[in-house]
């Protein structure tokens, strides 16, 4: 699982490895050193040359330290910095309803935190671990080479403390996952809460909700402190194993210097090993902790980069290039043939066979009750969604042959939630033409009635995009100046004028029926202004379509549309009647 996220960086961790090996060989020879000096004490030699062998090692171990150190934290930032790069592709790039069933605050989590415990176990972790081993076994070897006997004795302090952190580890990263997979869970309600944070507050649910987040934070803080507590036993082990071995060296050593059996310096080296048995133990016991945090991250990361991407095309280059043709304005330019598609397999299809053909020009609406498939037929044209069987066709050219992205430069799209993209007025108007001029943002703004607004605004166009800056109607009117400066052959709109008066609407209306003389204009229709003025009008209903023709025809042929209209005609007057109100002035008493 890890080395899919090394192999890039495999030749700099190598030479991490070799560094800290290096530093190891540095460390392993300075007791041997320093029973040297005592030797040399003891016999009454020079000096001189013990001493500068160990300033020689302090100083190339110090070097050697820094080299590491830095070139670990070099590769450590990189496999973090692809990590999150991969993440973010996968996320862009992903199938739209797979990608949206998970919670944004849980898809933000596997990017920030699980990239962070990735870090460690990909990279210091993983030599970590190789080096404390090497080094372990490098001090067991120099302690049998200095004396057997005390050897035996840190041998068995050692086989318990394998032990019982052999036993350990798995509990611990399991709590580690279990709160990982908590934390992504917080993030999502979170995420979701203040999304929401008027409806929340609206509905005093502010208690309820904060409980709600609480709760995954406290079953995160609970694996946590399980973990904490599993690791506090392991480290506790481990100390407490070695100092008992330093103890029974110390007392065993003290009997063989009495009898003879070893020199004083001897012991000395042997107990300068036994303490600096203690650096292997606590890296290899750091190391499998962090290991394990990494392991499971890596596994979320995995797993959401698992997610499926979009289609490619299966179409030869020149069923694309035929795409990019112009279609004449009688012809149809989008098709659905028998289309069928269901959002998860073993639900019930969202659409059932059906026949739709949009033409080159002119404004076409989709009405029918919730559920009858309208918004499933604009995540079909936009190919968010796949059909289970029948054809969609552009311009003639099946749309397996091309890509999502050939299919949608030919689309705008103005969803009726109108969501903004982060940044400045102007960066989410030319968010789709990003060469549009100066002159040609404030003719949209104008078309949209906003201008006078933006201009009044202390940073104009640059004003940075959010809910103080410009109301819901207001955001919903940048969102369809957006589309129309992207001059699209194919305008869809989900109720575009949902948020906006009158008057406003009577002037988007107008723009909008200026794009449709040379354009596609589709919008699912929740207005009788927008199905009256329709040239072509769709019925849908459980899936279907169930008629199609003007308004007029529509009224004397369809029931179904006749009670939709009088809903709507109903839902016009009382928008009527407020209007009214508000310009009769206050009600007196």
């Amino acid at each position: 699982m890890l080395w899919s996220f090394v192999r890039p960086h495999r030749a700099a961790l190598a030479l991490g490895l070799v560094l800290a090996l290096l530093g190891s060989a540095l460390e392993l020879a300075t007791p041997m050193v320093i029973k040297l000096v005592l030797d040399t004490v003891s016999g009454s030699a020079d000096l001189t040359g013990p001493i500068a062998l160990l300033v020689a090692l302090l100083v190339v171990g110090a070097g050697l330290g820094l080299w590491q150190w830095t070139l670990i934290g070099t590769v450590a930032e990189r496999i973090v910095l692809d990590a999150r790069t991969s993440l973010v592709d996968r996320y862009l790039r992903a199938a739209l309803f797979p990608l949206s069933r998970r919670p944004a605050g849980e898809l933000v989590t596997r990017v920030t935190s699980d990239t962070l415990l990735l870090r460690e176990a990909a990279s210091s972790s993983i030599i970590g671990l190789v080096n404390g081993v090497i080094l372990l076994a490098g001090t067991l070897i120099l302690m049998g080479v200095l004396d057997l006997v005390l050897l035996s004795v840190t041998i068995g302090a050692v086989v318990v403390v394998t032990v019982i952190f052999l036993t350990l580890m798995p509990m611990i990263a399991r709590a580690q996952e279990q709160a990982q997979s908590a934390l992504g869970r917080m993030g999502g309600v979170l995420e979701g809460t203040l999304r929401a944070i008027r409806t929340v507050k609206v509905s005093r649910a502010e208690g309820r909700m904060g409980d709600a987040v609480l709760a995954d934070a406290h079953e995160a803080a609970r694996h946590g402190v399980r973990s904490v507590r599993r690791e506090a036993l392991a480290w506790t082990v481990a100390y407490a194993g070695i100092q008992l071995a330093i103890i029974a060296i110390l007392g065993v050593g003290a009997l063989r210097v009495a009898s003879g059996q070893i020199e004083v310096s001897t012991l000395i080296a042997f107990l300068l090993y036994a303490f600096t048995l203690m650096g292997p133990v606590t890296e290899l016991s750091q190391n499998v902790t962090g290991l394990q945090s990494g392991l499971a991250a890596a596994r979320r990361i995995r797993e959401v980069e698992a997610l499926p991407a979009e289609p490619a095309p299966t179409g030869t280059p020149d069923r694309a290039r035929a795409a990019k043709a112009q279609a004449s304005p009688a012809s149809a330019l989008l098709e659905l043939r028998g289309v069928t598609a269901r959002y998860t397999p073993g639900d019930r299809p969202a659409v059932t066979d059906v026949d739709l053909a949009i033409p080159a020009t002119g404004h076409t609406a989709i009405v029918g009750p919730s559920g009858a498939g309208k918004t499933t037929v604009f995540s079909l044209l936009l190919r968010f969604l796949e059909p289970e069987s029948g054809r969609l066709l552009l311009n003639g050219t099946p749309y397996d042959g091309l890509s999502p992205a050939e299919v949608r430069g030919r689309f705008a799209y103005v969803e009726q939630d109108t969501p903004v993209v982060p940044g400045t007025i102007r960066e989410n108007l030319v968010f789709s033409a990003p060469t549009t001029g100066e002159d040609e943002l404030w003719r949209v703004l104008g078309e949209v009635r906003l201008a006078e607004k933006v201009s009044a605004l202390p940073d104009g166009l640059d004003t940075r995009l959010d809910t103080q800056s410009l109301s819901g109607g207001q955001r919903q009117r940048v969102a369809l100046a957006r589309a129309l400066l992207a001059t699209p052959e194919v305008l869809l709109l989900d109720e575009a004028t949902a948020q906006v008066d009158a008057i406003t609407e009577a002037a988007v209306t107008e723009s909008v029926h200026r794009h449709s003389r040379h354009a596609a204009v589709v919008t699912i229709a929740h207005r009788l202004s927008t199905v009256i003025n329709a040239d072509r009008i769709i019925v849908m209903e459980s899936g279907g379509v169930r008629a199609a023709g003007t308004h007029e025809e529509l009224l004397h042929a369809d029931t179904l549309y006749r009670e939709l209209v009088e809903a709507l005609r109903i839902e016009q007057r009382g928008d009527t009647a407020v209007l009214a109100s508000a310009a009769d002035g206050p009600p007196t008493a």
